[in-house]
């Protein structure tokens, strides 16, 4: 693994976190085939994403592909991966109340942004001010 690769896995998946989750990754073996990219990578990706809040475009190129990325996260969220992956760690911890749960998927408030109609901008006839004063029509048209 590169010096870029460390930099960029600034631990978001511990080892601790990877020994749980990695046999419930999907396989390729026996399918024939491109091998599918480091799941811890990819993850590590994801991860990097949501916590920045950044396009899928916009990853860097240490995660690989963005499309591969998102692909990923996109199966793990159909077959279930996703799921297994929350029970696991779930039932490790002993996370049983729905109180627990609030605790281990608390969110840091400085790092939620509102979307500037939440923020108070003007509005005027349901179109933010800007926008209708644009001259454009508003959203793009």
């Amino acid at each position: 693994m590169g010096d870029d690769q460390l930099v960029v896995r600034a631990g978001a998946i511990s080892d601790e976190l990877w020994e749980l989750v990695a046999p419930l990754m999907p396989s390729r073996e026996g399918l024939r085939g491109r091998p599918l990219a480091d799941h811890r990578l990819v993850l590590e990706g994801i991860a990097w994403r949501f916590r920045t809040g950044s396009p899928w475009r916009d990853l860097p190129v240490e995660f690989g592909p963005w499309q591969t990325v998102w692909k990923r996260h996109h199966r793990f969220s159909i077959d279930g991966t996703y799921q297994r992956m929350f029970d696991v760690v779930r039932s490790s911890y002993g996370i049983e109340a729905d109180n627990d749960l609030v605790e281990l998927l608390s969110v840091d408030s400085s790092v939620v942004r509102a979307h500037q109609h939440a923020a108070g901008a003007p509005t005027v006839g349901g179109r933010a001010l800007t926008s209708a004063t644009s001259g454009t029509g508003g959203c793009g048209e």
